[in-house]
């Protein structure tokens, strides 16, 4: 296949338009096609990040564009990731190392650095790969962000690419957004635009016709692909998270969610699975009664320690443990669970020292370095048992700045490879209540979903393997997307 475009950007009128899974669709149809095809997202904000074959850390959806692609995520794939820690301030990553910790005017003056850092990384995949599929991010239309935007059409008048434009129809005023975009762009900015895409659209198409040819009239642009929504779908979310009920199961897991909330694509397991009532439990908002109550990771765990004593949670999970329920804390959630959780240098904060919820036996300390490691392993509680969880597999990542220590590490959750040797990580009470651990991803693998489910109590023959649930959903959305390619195919070679 002869496509047309050595670098390609998919741009949205909103955030959560739809651009990370059009790029994600069209990876996967040009790696179908036999071209050699990478994402790339020049700026990312976001907290739902992985971990790199190189070591770093890029945001998750470059992650699934390229399994998409069917290539091993690289930093190069988002070389500037925000990983926000307050409203004003956010860590900086660079090439997938921690960079500085700025607030919003110091990065926007910081932001020719990055640029460099961007511009860099384009021209070692464009050297690598026939085709640089770029994601934008949030709108090209912010005005107050278009000074050395590096996002948008900064990048994109900076590699002169063309540019189709996203909008997501299931919000409304989808034509609106398309008009008020253009409105907002510099000429040079709206002649790279080739087309636009709507997304989501559910309906008699033959309705919508009479909007697409008003469109098409007003702006000059085609309407290059109508594509469906697609229900069902089990994607790794950048950000979004929705409060409330997912899924109908008999198991109930209720999962506070912080301000600074981090990986909580930890879940998508437990949302996918048959048997399994999840609940992602905001702020006002009371812990129902349940059989597992898990801590998700924090990006500013002292922080989101208070904000949960704050709204009376730290009671309900002592009521929750005195009536036999479970409770497990996930990397930040993990070390809210010990003694104390100390930040002497101020990497997350003010420096000092706040108490925990005393409910493993152990302390924390914050560190400047942060570790970033994919693993695989074994679940260790499961040694002990003779239901079924021995050798139970279990493959996931570690992203923390941190290092606990204490008794409760005597009985670990997990033994994980390293080098020749086993490496325990975790923690567990002494009632094998409560554990926590520093590995995300740990209900990824089948085997360790299951375990993890059965120490929580639940006794099931049912399993969900995620990885065949995400690779499901990429090769629906490219087969959605197949008009799309070959509208932006033919009007490259007119």
């Amino acid at each position: 296949m002869n496509f047309p475009y050595r670098t390609l950007m998919v741009q949205g009128t909103t955030s959560d338009a739809g651009k990370s899974t059009v790029v994600a669709a069209l990876c996967r149809l040009l790696a179908r096609a036999g071209v050699r095809v990478v994402p790339f997202k020049p700026q990312n904000m976001a907290l739902n990040s992985a971990v790199t074959s190189d070591g770093g850390e890029i945001g998750r959806a470059q992650a699934l564009q390229a399994r998409a692609a069917g290539l091993e995520p690289h930093t190069d794939m988002n070389p500037v990731l925000l990983k926000p820690s307050s409203d004003t301030g956010a860590q900086v990553i660079i090439h997938g190392r921690v960079r500085a910790d700025m607030n919003a005017r110091d990065y926007h003056q910081y932001k020719t650095i990055a640029m460099a850092a961007v511009l860099e990384s384009h021209q070692r995949l464009l050297a690598q790969y026939e085709v640089v599929m770029v994601e934008g991010a949030g709108s090209p239309a912010e005005i107050n962000l278009r000074a050395r935007d590096i996002a948008n059409m900064g990048f994109a008048e900076a590699v002169d690419c063309p540019v189709i434009l996203v909008a997501d129809i299931d919000r409304g005023g989808v034509f609106a957004h398309f008009v008020g975009t253009l409105a907002c762009l510099s000429d040079s900015e709206r002649a790279r635009i080739i087309g636009f895409v709507i997304n989501r659209f559910r309906g008699d198409i033959s309705l919508l016709e009479p909007g697409l040819d008003w469109l098409e009239q007003q702006t000059g642009k085609p309407v290059l692909a109508v594509l469906p929504y697609l229900h069902g779908l089990h994607l790794d979310a950048e950000d979004a998270i929705q409060i409330g009920q997912s899924g109908n199961g008999k198991f109930r897991i209720a999962v506070p969610v912080f301000p600074r909330i981090s990986n909580h694509t930890d879940f998508d397991a437990l949302r996918a699975h048959p048997d399994v009532d999840l609940i992602f439990v905001g702020p006002g908002h009371a812990i129902p009664g349940a059989d597992l109550i898990i801590l998700p990771g924090s990006k500013n765990t002292r922080a989101d320690l208070d904000w949960l004593k704050a709204q009376g949670w730290q009671h309900a999970i002592t009521k929750h443990l005195r009536y036999g329920g479970k409770l497990i804390g996930i990397c930040g959630g993990y070390q809210m669970l010990g003694r104390s959780v100390a930040d002497p240098d101020g990497v997350e904060g003010a420096p000092g020292v706040t108490s925990a919820l005393g409910l493993l036996d152990i302390d924390t300390t914050l560190t400047k370095d942060k570790r970033l490691e994919q693993v695989s392993g074994h679940c260790a509680f499961a040694d002990e048992n003779a239901d079924g969880n021995a050798d139970a597999r279990v493959a996931g990542y570690e992203i923390h700045m941190g290092i606990s220590h204490g008794a409760a590490l005597a009985r670990p959750v997990f033994l994980l490879a390293d080098d020749d040797q086993e490496r325990p990580e975790g923690a567990r009470s002494a009632d094998d209540q409560i554990l926590g651990s520093y590995l995300h991803g740990l209900f990824d693998h089948p085997e360790a979903c299951a375990a993890l489910l059965r120490w929580a109590g639940l006794q099931t023959d049912n399993t969900v393997d995620l990885g065949q649930l995400r690779e499901h959903s990429l090769d629906r959305i490219a087969d959605a997307s197949a008009p799309l390619l070959a509208a932006i195919s033919g009007f490259g070679k007119s």
